[in-house]
């Protein structure tokens, strides 16, 4: 960085820890990334033509290795998912589960979600985002590098279809809390459940072992689900 200049990164919301992968996730990483992946480019998708159909198209927002991702996808086949994860263990893992099952309704992105919204998906294309279990980044001093924040918001809202939802799920309190304040503080985000108020948790919304281990750390699940004025 040049002296004086004011140009700084961008803050992003994930660090890429890869880990160990294994030879399958390799392997399905390899193979079969040219048939479900998606590779970034400040080009506009034609999702009609990504996915081969017209249908409902689901953006989940980080899937993990991509547990729910599959049973939604296996249980809802009438819909497209995109799927945007950025750890390679997991991508390899939902690509060769995508193999497994034989799934023609999942296409996954690996890149930053703030580009792809920005840059890669048409206004008013999406009918649904999901974002369950972000990372919490727990310690005072990461709270900046949160995925969900005000910046993000409208972003979601430009792809999202009119009568489109968005459905988020944390087992941390203060990010709960800090997800309602920015809900209070956006005059265009309608709260389904009511004012200052959480959201049954979706009968169609998978168990996955994040949320698992929040249970089983004696953590409460909140949930929200939200639409937009148009």
């Amino acid at each position: 960085m040049t002296s004086g200049s004011n140009q700084y990164p961008p803050i992003r919301s994930y660090v890429l820890r890869d880990g160990r992968m294994t030879s399958a996730q390799k392997d399905s990483l390899e193979v079969s990334w040219p048939c479900y992946g998606i590779d970034f480019s400040q080009t506009l998708l034609d999702l009609n033509q990504v996915f081969g159909r017209t249908a409902p198209r689901i953006l989940e927002i980080g899937t993990g290795m991509g547990d729910a991702t599959i049973k939604m996808a296996t249980m809802h086949r009438e819909n497209d998912y995109l799927a945007v994860e950025v750890h390679r263990p997991g991508i390899g893992s939902l690509m060769r589960r995508i193999d497994e099952d034989k799934l023609s309704n999942i296409r996954l992105i690996s890149h930053d979600i703030v580009d792809i919204l920005k840059y890669q998906l048409p206004e008013n294309s999406i009918d649904c985002v999901y974002i369950f279990f972000p990372d919490p980044w727990p310690k005072k001093k990461h709270h900046k590098r949160r995925l969900i924040s005000s910046s993000l918001i409208p972003l979601i809202k430009n792809v999202l279809k009119n009568h489109g939802r968005l459905f988020i799920a944390t087992d941390w309190e203060n990010y709960a809390m800090q997800i309602s304040e920015i809900i209070d503080s956006e005059p265009d985000i309608i709260n389904l459940a009511g004012r200052n108020r959480y959201a049954p948790r979706p009968r169609w919304r998978p168990m996955t072992k994040f949320e698992q281990r929040g249970l089983d750390q004696g953590h409460y699940i909140y949930d929200f689900a939200l639409a937009f004025k148009n």
